[in-house]
């Protein structure tokens, strides 16, 4: 789709909403190419717990910035930022509509919002801050980022050391938060039209989706996925062995606790996880929401109808 302005759909939403989906039925009826915005799906060989959508259910649409790095790097949100915009142009000039989709807020932010790339680390600083959650528990961390950076609290997961030790860090060396910092910078697509629906689902319905998207996980091989992961040398120290689900699952085959624990710890950290997600994304300026499964004829007309609207006052057709 060529427009004199450029022009972008992004499909975003709490996890186990049905975004690939909808994604996927947009791109067909608009002409587009998906950009995905997931921090997991961005890793090599974790599949299954991240939900990626197999290439033979892709409908023949192209997908970008999935398996694009190595489990054993750390991926930010400048590195996207930069090379989600990069891809955004690379499909503009193919005569496509690039659709983002995902449920990381804090990379759509850093995409259509700005980015911001921080200091550079301070080794001493994490090594201290490291030994403080050993000793006194990662919870301590996090309350520690409660009270300097609220917002970014409300986004991170409580035990996500990494984040926690960036967001204490990025605030101790430079006296500001993140969501500060964030606050001043522009977006690398300053100038392009970001169509952006956002999916929501009541409690209850999202509840029952989690619950039969985790037991189809670990029928559709998770466990041997990771132990093939950690065969093949990936650490379980590796950033994305960090995320839900896996995070739960290798704590499975260490023993901690039995299949039928682990999946209903698994739907509750998804649930939590979903709640963060619509507390982040309900903060984010112009979304249209639309309450139902991204797969529901109704979701699908709904979200045609709000794109065509908001196309036909760009003077898109």
């Amino acid at each position: 789709m060529k427009t004199r302005s450029p022009c972008a759909l992004a499909v975003l939403g709490p996890t186990g909403t049905g975004k690939s989906i909808l994604g996927l039925t947009l791109a067909k009826r608009y002409g587009g190419e998906i950009v995905s915005c997931d921090s997991t799906a961005v890793y090599r060989g974790f599949d299954i717990g991240t939900d990626k959508l197999p290439s033979k259910l892709r409908r023949g649409i192209p997908h970008h910035l999935i398996d694009v790095v190595d489990p054993i790097e750390q991926y930010s949100v400048a590195r996207y930022a930069l090379a989600a915009a990069k891809t955004f142009f690379e499909i503009r000039k193919r005569g496509c509509l690039p659709i983002l989709v995902g449920g990381t807020g804090l990379y759509y932010r850093g995409l259509v919002r700005g980015m911001f790339s921080g200091p550079e680390g301070a080794p001493q600083l994490r090594a201290r801050l490291s030994r403080i959650a050993a000793s006194r528990g990662v919870a301590t961390l996090y309350r520690m980022v409660e009270k300097v950076d609220p917002v970014s609290a409300e986004r991170i997961q409580q035990n996500d050391l990494r984040r926690l030790i960036r967001a204490i860090e990025v605030y101790c060396l430079t006296g500001r938060s993140l969501t500060s910092h964030f606050s001043e910078t522009r977006s690398l697509i300053e100038g392009w039209n970001v169509i952006s629906i956002a999916l929501t689902l009541p409690r209850v319905d999202l509840i029952k989706r989690l619950t039969r998207r985790v037991e189809a996980q670990f029928e559709g091989g998770l466990i041997g996925e990771i132990h093939g992961l950690l065969s093949s040398g990936v650490p379980a120290s590796a950033p994305p062995f960090g995320g839900l689900v896996y995070r739960q699952a290798l704590e499975y085959i260490a023993g901690v606790r039995n299949e039928i624990d682990t999946k209903e710890l698994i739907v509750r950290e998804n649930r939590r996880y979903a709640k963060r997600q619509l507390i982040w994304f309900r903060k984010e300026p112009n979304l249209t929401w639309i309450e139902g499964p991204g797969e529901a004829n109704a979701t699908i007309e709904t979200a045609r109808s709000v794109i065509d609207m908001q196309l036909g006052s760009l003077g898109i057709s």
